[in-house]
This record gives structure tokens, C-alpha cells and sequence, in this order.
């Protein structure tokens, strides 16, 4: 394989990890939307003077506040290990 080749193969996988990631983005900040559209549902239709209510609503947040967080660390993995594969490319590219 030539120069020109390999940088033309590393330019397109590059565009495509952009470009997937923009897609993914977008897919968060509208499930985040969705989210808290839910979330202000069930704070109208909760009956906070009634315990069990309140007890119900805590633990289902806690419960997202934990997948939540588990998605956050996975995220921030995927973009170090993401970070170091196009470190790894420009190391690699001519000069």
C-alpha cells in the first residue's frame, strides 16, 4: 500500500468515527430529553404527601442516577481509548 492510500483509508474511518459520533450525541441529548419529560410526568402525577409515593420515586431515581453514572464512566473509557487509537494515527502519518 502507498502513502496516499493509507491516508485516504485513515481519513474516511476518521470521518466515520466523527460522524458516529455526532449521531450518538444527538441520540443522548434526545434521550435526555425524553428523560426528563418523564420525570416531570411523574413528579405531576406523584402524590408527595402520601410516604410511599415519596419511597417509590427516591429509589427509581436512584436507581437511574447509577445507570446514569455507570453510561458516563463507559463514555469517558470509550473516548480514552478512541483518543489514544487517533494518537496512534497521527504518530503514523507522514510529514
Amino acid at each position: 500500500m502507498n502513502a496516499q492510500t493509507v491516508d485516504s483509508v485513515r481519513e474516511g474511518v476518521l470521518r466515520r468515527m466523527e460522524r458516529q459520533a455526532n449521531t450518538i450525541r444527538l441520540l443522548i441529548v434526545g434521550a435526555a430529553g425524553v428523560e426528563a419529560l418523564l420525570l416531570a410526568l411523574a413528579l405531576r402525577i406523584a402524590d408527595l404527601k402520601n410516604p410511599t409515593h415519596v419511597l417509590i420515586f427516591v429509589t427509581s431515581v436512584l436507581g437511574y442516577t447509577i445507570v446514569a453514572l455507570g453510561l458516563v464512566a463507559l463514555g469517558a473509557h470509550v473516548s480514552r481509548a478512541c483518543n489514544r487509537v487517533v494518537a496512534v494515527l497521527e504518530t503514523m502519518a507522514p510529514r
